[in-house]
């Protein structure tokens, strides 16, 4: 199946002088900007360019971001898709579109125009960073060297080959072959691609029990079916999912236990009944624990907060699954306590055969985390406390919607007959459609969601 190879770009020589052109027909004096451009994709060929841009207001009144737009012009021959990694601003405010030129020219027949939604930047201020790249719709590499706004830097610099618009009116650089209609100081833009907030999951788990009827009503399912993974006879029992309260927020608790025998496991889990979860940015507050409730120690226990597709058959080409999965005991040959993320292509049960990536790390991790799973742009990033996990990709880029999950269960048992119960929790749960969000942009918002007394919100499109 067709997989993701990042695209390089060659620099386009260009006379220095063109950076303090004189800007043709520019906004007013009071509305001025400059705009600032680096490149994180500086190859000759690439499956994905990637423009940064900074903006600042050099004028003298404050200038709504709404009456901004901002031109990447480049040459191109087919569908094209626009995403915004980060931005200071915020993903959720910026958007992109694709045009073409009215009279191209042999280094642009095309151009992303950038825009945003809202916002105000102050005279003297700056937007910060703006992550952006674009990609074929069909992910196949293409050639930028010879793309009017390319270039070759790796640290901001002013550039005169991206043009901006204030209000209609152009503000700063000078546009490929002068050509195509202003922008409206207003218009109705459809975003191409993941542009970024494109739906919204949040939940607090501010439930009664697993019996509310208000799970169902948004989206879960409190697993009751027999089956795997885990000890063969389990029970997946949904009296051992509770929503209590600790340090005065509700939580979502799974209590797995096990008797020593099959009959007398219980496995938990909680899982989206809807499968409309694809590319964009996971993340869940979850405590791990390392010793049980009551009981002896040593089992082989997963604490998991994970995507997944079904799979239809052995080796299916549309399978995938992103975990996150602690060990506190060990298991899978490991001896002690160990947390991994990984990433699958496809697998068979009998005989088993696995495809997939994973990074491990070694260590106890009892306790409360942030995890975030960042997916996009054929990359897979795992994030524990802010810091990069693991940066998985190729193959192991998932292909269609997943569900979200989060369980607890024994991979085999150790023997003996005195019960024993370990707990998972789990704080929050957030994921937002097509936009790259970082760890700690994550937590903003989930502060936000609770400072406005938000306990549920779903906003993610049916797949």
């Amino acid at each position: 199946m067709p997989r993701r190879l990042w695209k390089t770009v060659l620099a386009l020589s260009l006379p220095l002088v063109l950076a303090a052109v004189a800007l043709a027909s520019p906004a007013s004096a009071a509305q001025s900007l400059r705009l600032q451009y680096k490149n994180s994709s500086t190859g000759a060929t690439t499956a994905q360019a990637e423009p940064w841009f900074k903006l600042t207001n050099t004028g003298t009144t404050s200038i709504p971001l709404n009456q901004v737009k901002i031109r990447y012009y480049f040459t191109g021959d087919t569908a094209y898709r626009f995403a915004c990694s980060w931005a200071v601003v915020g993903c959720s405010t910026v958007t992109g579109q694709f045009a073409t030129l009215s009279s191209p020219v042999p280094t642009a027949d095309r151009y992303l125009e950038v825009g945003f939604t809202s916002g105000t930047l102050a005279p003297g201020a700056n937007t910060g960073d703006m992550q952006l790249r674009f990609h074929r719709a069909d992910w196949q590499n293409f050639t930028q060297s010879d793309d009017y706004s390319f270039g070759t830097q790796t640290s901001y610099t002013d550039w005169s080959k991206v043009a901006v618009y204030v209000g209609g009116q152009l503000a700063w650089g000078t546009p490929a072959g002068g050509t195509g209609p202003d922008p409206s100081p207003t218009p109705t833009i459809t975003p191409t691609g993941n542009p970024g907030g494109q739906g919204t999951l949040f939940d607090d788990f501010a439930y009664t029990g697993s019996s509310d009827p208000r799970l169902a009503q948004r989206g879960w399912t409190v697993r009751s079916s027999s089956g795997g993974p885990g000890v063969p006879g389990a029970t997946w029992s949904p009296s051992a999912v509770t929503f209590p309260s600790v340090s005065g927020n509700q939580v979502l608790q799974l209590d797995s236990s096990t008797d020593g025998t099959g009959a007398g496991t219980v496995h938990t889990e909680l899982s989206t009944s809807a499968r409309k979860f694809f590319e964009g940015t996971y993340a869940a507050r979850v405590k791990f624990s390392d010793t049980p409730l009551s009981g002896p120690d040593g089992e082989h226990v997963v604490q998991t907060f994970f995507t997944i597709t079904p799979l239809q058959q052995n080796m299916d080409p549309n399978y995938g699954e992103l975990d996150f999965e602690y060990l506190p005991n060990g298991g899978w040959g490991e001896p002690a306590n160990i947390l991994y993320a990984t990433s699958w292509e496809t697998y068979q049960a009998d005989p088993w055969q696995a495809v997939n990536t994973h990074t491990e790390e070694r260590a106890s991790f009892a306790g409360w985390h942030d995890l975030v799973i960042q997916v996009s742009g054929g990359r897979i990033k795992y994030y524990v406390d802010g810091r990069l996990f693991a940066d998985h990709g190729d193959i192991y880029y998932p292909e269609t919607p997943m569900w979200i999950m989060f369980n607890q269960w024994f991979i085999d048992l150790q023997g003996g007959s005195t019960p024993r119960t370990y707990r998972q929790q789990v704080d929050w749960v957030y994921h937002s459609k097509n936009e790259v969000v970082s760890p700690a942009g994550v937590l903003s918002r989930v502060n936000a969601f609770r400072a406005a007394s938000t306990t549920f919100t779903d906003t993610v499109p049916a797949s």
